[in-house]
Formats: C-alpha cells, sequence, structure tokens
C-alpha cells in the first residue's frame, strides 16, 4: 500500500479531521498542498504515534484511513466498562439540527417544580477534532454532583470541518446551554444556577461561554434561541487561553506556533480561504469573538483555571495547547479586569488561597450552592 498522497483529496480530508495534516488540506484548493507529502506524514507520525497500527514507522494509506476513521467515529453512548457514573436520565437528546448535536442529562434526585436543581455542563476536549460526551462517565464527579442536589449534563458538539468552523462549534455548545434552559420548566433546572467545565477543547469552551456577551435573541423564532448563554461559573482544565491565533505568537513564540500550530493555525479554522490573510476584516472579526482573553469584561462570572503540565521547553503538540502560560494569560488578564478568578498550577506557582475552593468541585458547588454540598476543602491542593 502506498503512503498518502497529495492527490487524493477525500483521503486528506479524511486524515485532516485525525489531526495528520493541516486543515488548510482540507480545502481542494489546497490539495496539492506541499505539506501533504510523504515526508511531511513521517514527521506528523512522530506526534501522531498511534496511527502506525502495526508499529513498522511507516504510515500507509490503509493505517491513515483507520486512524482517521476511528477518530471520526461516534463512541457509543451505552456505558464504558470503567464507567463509575449512573446511566443518564435522558440519552442522545437533540440539541440541534446536527448529527453530533446531542447531550445526555442526568436529573438530580427530589429536583422539582418547587425545588429546581442548578445545573453543571461537561464539555468533552479533543482538540475539536475528536472525544465524546460519554467520557464524563469514567468520572466520579457525576455521582457527586446528583449527591449534592445538582443535575448534569454532557454534550457532543460538532467536529472542525470546512463547513463547522470554530465560531460555528463554540454556538453549538451554546445552543446546547440555551436548550437545556429551555427545558427547564420540564427537567426541573434553576435556569440561574448553570455551570459549565472541561478540559482543553471543553476548557476553552466553558471559558468563551463565560466570557463572551450573551447570545440570547428575544425575538428569535426558535424559541431556544430565545434563552441565556450567560454562565455562573466555569471550570477549564489546561484551557486555551484565547482561539484568536495571531495572539498565540505572543502567547508561545513564532516558532512554536509554526512547528505546533498547525492544523489550526489556517484561516480555515475560520471556514475561511486558505490564502486569505488573518488581517482581512472578515477574519479579524471572527478572531475577535473567539478571543477569550479580550472577551473577559468586568461582569463576567468566577472562572476556576488549572494545568498540571511543568513550564518548560515545548517539545510537542500536547505542551504547546496545553501550556500553563495559557493559564497565566487568562489569569493576568481576569485580575486586571476584576472577575473572580482561582488558579492552580504548581508550574507557575499559583494555587488557591487558604480558605477559597481547593479543586474544582469544590468551586462548582460554592458558586451553584447545591443542597447538599459538601464542605470546602481548605488545602491548597489541586
Amino acid at each position: 500500500m502506498p503512503l498518502l498522497s497529495a492527490k487524493n483529496p477525500h483521503l486528506i480530508a479524511l486524515v485532516a479531521v485525525a489531526g495528520l495534516v493541516s486543515l488548510a488540506s482540507v480545502a481542494p484548493a489546497r490539495a496539492q498542498d506541499p505539506r501533504a507529502t510523504p515526508e511531511r506524514l513521517q514527521a506528523l507520525l512522530r506526534l501522531y504515534p498511534a496511527a502506525d497500527a502495526n508499529h513498522d514507522g511507516v504510515l500507509t494509506e490503509e493505517k491513515a484511513l483507520a486512524y482517521a476513521a476511528k477518530a471520526r467515529a461516534p463512541r457509543s453512548s451505552s456505558a464504558s466498562p470503567t464507567a463509575i457514573a449512573p446511566a443518564p436520565t435522558r440519552t442522545d437528546i437533540a440539541y440541534g439540527p446536527a448529527p453530533r448535536n446531542v447531550l445526555d442529562f442526568w436529573s438530580a434526585p427530589g429536583a422539582s417544580p418547587e425545588h429546581p436543581a442548578p445545573l453543571v455542563i461537561y464539555i468533552h476536549g479533543g482538540g475539536f477534532i475528536g472525544g465524546d460526551k460519554s467520557k464524563v462517565r469514567e468520572d466520579k464527579l457525576v455521582q457527586q454532583c446528583l449527591d449534592a442536589g445538582v443535575s448534569f449534563a454532557a454534550i457532543n458538539y460538532r467536529y472542525l470541518a470546512p463547513d463547522a468552523p470554530i465560531q460555528d462549534v463554540l454556538r453549538d455548545c451554546a445552543r446546547a446551554v440555551q436548550f437545556l434552559r429551555s427545558k427547564s420548566a420540564d427537567w426541573h433546572l434553576d435556569k440561574t444556577r448553570v455551570a459549565s467545565y472541561g478540559g482543553s477543547a471543553g476548557a476553552g469552551t466553558s471559558l468563551w461561554l463565560a466570557f463572551h456577551d450573551d447570545l440570547a435573541d428575544p425575538k428569535n423564532a426558535d424559541p431556544v434561541l430565545r434563552e441565556s448563554t450567560r454562565l455562573i461559573c466555569a471550570g477549564a482544565s489546561s484551557p486555551q487561553a484565547t482561539y484568536d491565533w495571531v495572539r498565540w505568537t505572543d502567547l508561545l513564540g513564532a516558532e512554536n506556533v509554526k512547528q505546533f500550530g498547525r492544523r489550526y493555525d489556517t484561516p480555515v479554522f475560520y471556514g475561511l480561504n486558505p490564502d486569505e490573510s488573518f488581517q482581512s476584516s472578515a477574519a479579524k472579526k471572527i478572531r475577535a469573538d473567539c478571543d477569550m482573553l479580550a472577551l473577559i469584561s468586568k461582569d463576567d462570572p468566577p472562572v476556576f483555571i488549572s494545568s498540571s503540565l511543568p513550564d518548560l521547553a515545548l517539545t510537542n503538540s500536547n505542551q504547546f495547547l496545553h501550556h500553563p502560560r495559557h493559564v497565566r494569560a487568562l489569569y493576568d488578564r481576569a485580575r486586571e479586569i476584576g472577575i473572580s478568578v482561582t488558579a492552580s498550577s504548581p508550574a507557575l506557582g499559583l494555587k488557591p488561597p487558604a480558605g477559597s475552593p481547593a479543586t474544582l468541585r469544590d468551586f462548582l458547588f460554592i458558586q451553584l450552592g447545591g443542597k447538599k454540598s459538601p464542605p470546602v476543602a481548605t488545602t491548597n491542593a489541586p
């Protein structure tokens, strides 16, 4: 089986979704992108060793297709062998028109019209090209929320694609928040107490929801879109500080952006022509809409941000996307603007002050006021 050919745009598109080539290669006009070469693929294979199924050190079309198909395949909604969360009250509920616009919902025991429950929403990570809501079923936080009288939801969203740029993916998640609020009467939810959290892409999205102006459109014909997108708080583990790629140069350096930002550092990320400038009027407008650092304002809710990675020179894309400098930038900006921020990053010497919530769980329960919230830990553990 020959190595992946730059002349096969369909295969390039499949593999691009799996993260093996730049998203710029998805566009037909870029099918001859010189980066989609055997040499380039072998270099990228060092970043994605799981694509080499038989460990022979060579990426073939067969292995590339298999890896791409696996990354794109929806995970089963049934509980995994490692699941520790109870089965959802409602599974795979559609909140929008796309196939991946679905969510799972757990109703807190005792929630009623007279006693509506606050809500925690989990947004999965995966670089916006993978991941699934079912991952949260391995997290004890689901049961802890239910025990505290807090309802829980986990959402899927569209993966990045030419017809689903980052701003649309973020709005998928915003619509999920609005949909859940629209169900407040039927599902006994307190729509004034809604929080979101996640890791990586889910972390950045949660912060985007926390900092973005309300997207509610009171006159919209769609009743879901009339609901608020605002949160009472947000939690972010290993977040990105911004989805404005121009700002990443100042954050992590031009060489690191060039080496590790490949599949994101392209106008295609914003649904634009791959040859369009980041400085075009259309690009500037979208970049501003996706820039969490610039969106922060004094009326934004409290956030809890954390990173466990060391502050080292970058050697791979995981460090690039989750470097503690993201936390530092967010922490400094939030303090500059004057919103409540709790940060945990050993590499930066950041830890919650004594007496403050030391964990994401404690933070969420303090902000939401669950009926049986456990005592707040007073240690400085991340």
